[in-house]
Order: structure tokens, then sequence, then C-alpha cells
């Protein structure tokens, strides 16, 4: 059997509040799969987008270890940590935090080309994948002059465009209308089976997370199947 994309044994992370110390994850485990979505959801301040950002190895744990593909990724120095993000994890957040001085394609194509990709076949990928997301006509557009669903949409072309094989997401949809965000998931959805990746998504919509394949609880630290 394949080693899970992304696998989490033991995970602590506490932080410390004036004289407090608030543990905000208490030994999490969790395995997911290749072609496996995952919704994980929570009240506000359970600790989603803190587990999210060690699995993303953004964060360094108190206790327990971080895998990617079968690799340890806990202990790995800083450089190799970038390295291993640069190449096999994929980001969207509720924000898209789009470069407001550049197009779509050149906002799309940074992500590669900080791995070392030529100009030209960064923007000949970016190019690709933004007329896949439905973006064929807003190529040279910046992101003022894009919608709000336009902007995600770019985000999320840019979170995929490096092949990563674990895709992470925090309220990808939370910033935008009901209507838009319905559209703008169930894209990010097709996608991401279409590449047989596997993603872990947090999420307040109880719609958005009945889409996908698990869905489980952060609640007081601890993770419960739904």
């Amino acid at each position: 059997m394949n080693k899970p994309a992304l696998e989490l044994i033991g995970i602590e992370r506490a932080f410390r509040q004036g004289h407090k110390v608030v543990e905000v994850l208490r030994g999490i485990d969790l395995s997911v799969q290749s072609g496996e979505l995952v919704a994980l959801v929570g009240a506000s301040g359970s600790g989603k987008s803190t587990l999210l950002q060690i699995a993303g190895l953004l964060d360094q744990t108190d206790e327990g270890s971080v895998y990617i593909s079968g690799g340890e990724a806990t202990t790995l120095k800083d450089e190799a940590r970038a390295k291993l993000r640069q190449q096999s994890l994929g980001f969207v957040y509720q924000f898209h935090h789009l470069l407001p001085d550049f197009t779509a394609v050149e906002n799309v194509a940074m992500a590669l080309r900080i791995g070392g990709t030529s100009e030209k076949e960064a923007n000949e990928r970016a190019r690709e994948i933004l007329v896949q997301v439905g973006l064929e006509e807003r190529l040279d557009h910046t992101p003022s002059e894009l919608s709000g669903g336009e902007q995600q949409r770019v985000a999320i072309a840019r979170a995929l465009v490096g092949d990563p094989v674990l895709l992470l997401a925090d309220e990808p949809t939370g910033n935008l209308d009901e209507a838009t965000a319905g559209k703008v998931f169930d894209l990010f959805v097709e996608l991401v089976r279409e590449r047989g990746l596997a993603a872990l998504i947090a999420t307040h919509d109880v719609t958005l997370a009945a889409k996908m394949d698990r869905r489980l609880t952060l609640r007081e630290g601890v993770l419960h199947s739904a």
C-alpha cells in the first residue's frame, strides 16, 4: 500500500497567554491518502489553522511527527522544509494573497519561478492552468481588475501549478458570497480529484464539507470523526 500523502502522529501544540498555557492540539493523529478530500471543521479558535500550518511545515510541533509521502519532515532544517513545501505542497487561503502589481499569469508563474523554473516554461504552465480554471479571458489582468471569485481561482491555480501531492486549504471560499463560493468550491474539488491529490480543507460550511470524502471535527484539541 502506498504511503499516505500526509500523516500526523501524536501532534501537540500549546501557546502561552500571559501566565496561562493553552493546549491547542492534544495528540492529533491523522492520515490523508492520495485522492482523498478531508474536511476539517470546528469552531473559530479550535486550532484548525494551527493544524494546517503544522501539516504545511509552516509551524513547529511541541511533540509528534509530520510525514509527507512517507518521509519524516518534522526534523528537517529550514532550507529543506522550504524545498519540500515548494515541491510537494499547495496552499489556498481565505484571502487570496495575490501580488497586486502582477497579472494573473505572473502571480501563478511566480510559484514556479521561485523553484527555479525558467520564465518561459513558468508562464506557459501558468497560462495552461488558468485556462483550466476558466480565466482564459483574464490572463493579463491584475487582481484589482478581477472579481473576488476570479481572484480565488487565480489562488487555486497558483496552488496547483507545481503539481503538489498535498493541498492544504484554510476556508478557501470563506471570503466569497454563497453563490460564488459554491461555484469556486465545485471547481476546486473537480481539479483536485482530476489530479488525484490529497486535500485537507478547513471550512465552516457544512454544505461544502458534505462534498468531501470524510469530515473530521476538531474540538478541545482532539480530532473526532463526524
